[in-house]
């Protein structure tokens, strides 16, 4: 509304110059020049001596005397037009770079060159061009600028091409030899431009040998004047995002963030990690195009090792912080890079499971610090968390504390999962790879499931067990482990029986009398005191079983060597020790 009440504010002040110079003469008007709302009263005999066009219009036209003309479609509009007019008069006026395209433009379009008048306009308009306007890289810069709105006839009269040889030339030298401060202020002044204008002047810069750390500075500076309200800003905090029911303004931005990925030199490691995270949670947000996401996924993968656990929530949660994006693309990027890492283990003649590159260990690293800072949130389910967990090959973990640290905050975080699902969650981590501090917290963390606490509390007893010369290896170390926990909950059910059969013994003898007790007790005794041989029980059967079944038989608690014929309390039988600490 407000550009709509300048313009007729421009208009209104046009016609009234016009009328000033005009009225001047003695000769009055005979006809009518109506360009857009505006209406110019003038002399047709001094429009004609300067102007081709409005003179075949006058002789051309079916009307005997022409008194009225529109010249709405001429470029530049009214303000343009009074200055031609102006021209035709003899009336001095200013020309600067912000109006001689528009000018040359409007000379061409009325037919005012040197073929029909000598110092025309249109000779007058590429004097200054030449000469002043496209002497300075600013110059060239806000006349390619005003290019703009006067498409195609710009472009075909070579205004356009001519401003991005220039602007390209003069932005080669000021980036080789810098004339101002800072030194890329050129940067800053390329940035009102349009983006089909920008491409083509990195085109022009890069034939002429421009570096690719050069057009990346161009890029980065172009972003972020053009989508600050959607890409981090220099101080590292992130503007509010713009309201997403604009549909017409998402379009634009949209359109212009995969131009400018399109524009992104081939050279992979030009741009910091920092931006290109910042472009892709844009290219999420604006649901940009498939491959624009893929280009941007593709070259954070190549430089992943120098990513931080702050870049990769960068691309991972909304502008407000609460929710999170779909991670396909942080499981993509993780992807891609141990790609590369297994491409180049297979080059080099090494064996990528066992030896790491730094890179790997530091991703690796940076991994599990991220599934700690994004397993508060309810909305990430175990298939996500584990899904990221794996992509990092177990033995780029040296040591599994930083992953067990994500599990136990994403446990805690979900109080409501039952024992299926926290193994589940656990399945990630390798109990025997926790450092002793870790394998303490664990043996006394009540949010893992059961078997990994006996993991933990196990591995410590088999340690102590082999001694420090003789520590047993990862795999026969797991074997044996898994072997006695077997062993453990067989015995624990075996025991389970026994006290049953406990209880059912004591239930019959309640109920029988004590004359039948005994007599059941002086027939048992005496085959024993006539033979002398003791007759084996079932609980003397249950004992042996449970003897072969101890895990410690060849420790310290080992009981081979007790004597069968020793007899035992049936009311009492002896307790056995299950702890493993």
């Amino acid at each position: 509304m407000a550009n709509h009440v300048r313009s007729n504010t421009r208009i209104s002040l046009a016609m009234e110059r016009t009328g000033q110079w005009v009225f001047s003469q003695d000769i009055p008007t005979d006809v009518v020049v109506v360009v857009c709302e505006a209406s110019f009263s003038l002399h047709k005999f001094m429009l004609v001596a300067k102007s081709n066009f409005i003179r075949k219009l006058i002789l051309e036209s079916k009307v005997p005397d022409l008194t009225r003309i529109n010249l709405s479609d001429i470029p530049g509009g009214p303000e343009i037009f009074e200055k031609a007019a102006k021209f035709c008069y003899g009336v001095n006026f200013e020309i600067t770079v912000h109006n001689i395209a528009a000018l040359r433009c409007a000379a061409e379009y009325l037919e005012m060159t040197d073929m029909y008048c000598d110092n025309n306009l249109a000779g007058r308009t590429e004097d200054f061009l030449a000469q002043v306007a496209l002497s300075t890289l600013s110059g060239a810069i806000v006349v390619l600028k005003s290019c703009e709105d006067l498409l195609p006839l710009a472009e075909d009269l070579k205004i356009v091409q001519r401003c991005i040889d220039v602007i390209s030339l003069k932005v080669c030298n000021e980036a080789n030899f810098p004339s101002k401060t800072p030194p890329n202020w050129w940067a800053e002044e390329l940035s009102i431009l349009d983006i089909e204008f920008i491409g083509r002047i990195l085109s022009g810069m890069k034939k002429r040998g421009t570096k690719a750390l050069t057009l990346a500075s161009a890029l980065i500076t172009y972003t972020e004047r053009n989508l600050r309200d959607l890409v981090r800003d220099h101080s590292g905090s992130c503007t509010k995002s713009s309201d997403p029911d604009d549909r017409d303004m998402f379009a634009r931005q949209r359109e212009l963030l995969q131009s400018i990925v399109s524009l992104l030199p081939s050279e992979k490691a030009a741009f910091p990690i920092n931006f290109l995270c910042c472009l892709l949670r844009t290219a999420i947000f604006v649901k940009a195009s498939h491959s624009c996401k893929n280009e941007l996924e593709t070259r954070i993968s190549v430089i992943l090792e120098h990513v931080t656990v702050d870049d990769l929530l960068i691309m991972s949660f909304t502008y407000d912080g609460e929710r999170l994006f779909d991670l396909d693309s942080v499981r993509t990027i993780i992807s891609g890079f141990m790609e590369k890492e297994k491409t180049m283990a297979v080059f080099s003649g090494g064996d990528f499971k066992e030896s790491q590159s730094a890179a790997m260990l530091k991703v690796a690293k940076t991994v599990d610090s991220y599934l700690g800072e994004i397993a508060t949130h309810p909305e990430l389910t175990i298939s996500k968390f584990n899904g990221i967990a794996i992509l990092v090959p177990k033995g780029a973990r040296k040591v599994d504390d930083d992953v067990y640290r994500a599990i136990d905050i994403y446990l805690k975080a979900h109080p409501n999962l039952d024992e299926i699902e926290r193994e589940k969650v656990c399945s990630v981590m390798d109990p025997l790879k926790l450092s002793y501090e870790a394998r303490l917290h664990a043996s006394q963390n009540k949010r893992l499931p059961v078997q990994i606490v006996l993991h933990a509390l196990y591995y410590d007893q088999l340690k102590l067990r082999s001694g420090a010369d003789d520590q047993p290896d990862a795999s026969a170390t797991r074997s044996q482990l898994q072997s006695d926990v077997s062993l453990i909950r067989e015995n624990e059910a075996l025991r389970s029986e026994l006290i049953k059969m406990k209880l059912f013994i004591s239930d019959i003898q309640k109920n029988q009398g004590s004359s039948a007790n005994k007599g059941i007790a002086a027939a048992a005794a005496a085959p024993t005191q006539s033979t002398g041989y003791r007759k084996h029980s079932f609980f003397s059967s249950m004992s042996k079983t449970l003897g072969k079944l101890n895990p410690f038989k060849h420790g310290s608690k080992d009981t081979s060597h007790i004597d069968d014929n020793i007899c035992a309390d049936i009311t009492k039988p002896r307790r056995r020790r299950f702890s493993v600490s």
